[in-house]
């Protein structure tokens, strides 16, 4: 890569029944957390395809779970838990916590199988760029990445600023995001940058999509 950056991967357990429940109609319980599976195994390829030994995974749900230590064996990656908070408040304190070590760190979930190995790499450029965050929307109106640099070793206010006061979970996210942000006088293209848009794989017609795209 042209930055030194750490990407930090967002992931939940596979269990049947309490994952990717939006899928089961459609797979079943176990269809559906094999599915959150695959996801997850793709997405950790593409990153340490892109940012090699410079990976982490941040668990959600059963941290013990026999998968997670799975993970940290064929992928050589450090496992971290998730602490016990709204999404925003998670993402800020990985964020946070990957930023004392690392230039530069992209955040990222599982469920966007679109992503590419560029794609990663341009979110480091744009933070190379001079960008203090980076962004890449999705369809469904969040986002599939988030990323930011520390400026002199200091988070800047958008960064806190962009973890608050939004309804996480609905498709206002970005929206409310960029609003936030221009409340403090952030310019999009300057202070922060947003990537083409991608999609995510949250119901049925999402999975069969990523199918008929040989993602899954």
């Amino acid at each position: 890569m042209t930055v030194p950056v750490h990407i930090a991967v967002f992931a939940k357990a596979p269990v049947a029944g309490a994952a990717k429940t939006r899928l089961i109609p459609l797979l079943g319980e176990q269809g559906a957390a094999d599915a959150q599976r695959a996801m997850t195994l793709r997405t950790l390829r593409t990153a340490q395809a892109a940012a090699p030994g410079q990976v982490s995974l941040w668990t959600a749900g059963d941290h013990a779970h026999s998968f997670f230590s799975e993970c940290v064996q064929r992928f050589g990656l450090a496992c971290h838990p998730q602490p016990e908070r709204d999404l925003g408040a998670r993402m800020a304190d990985c964020l946070r916590t990957q930023l004392r070590s690392h230039e530069a760190v992209l955040l990222i979930g599982t469920d966007c199988p679109a992503r590419s190995v560029d794609d990663l790499r341009a979110a480091a450029r744009a933070l190379r760029a001079g960008a203090q965050m980076v962004f890449t929307p999705a369809q469904d109106g969040g986002y599939v990445l988030v990323g930011a640099q520390a400026h002199g070793g200091d988070l800047t206010a958008g960064f806190e600023q962009a973890f608050t006061g939004i309804a996480w979970s609905t498709a206002q996210v970005m929206a409310q995001t960029r609003a936030r942000l221009a409340a403090i006088g952030w310019h999009c293209g300057r202070e922060w940058c947003e990537l083409p848009m991608l999609w995510d794989v949250d119901t049925p017609a999402d999975y069969v999509r990523a199918q008929q795209a040989a993602l899954l």
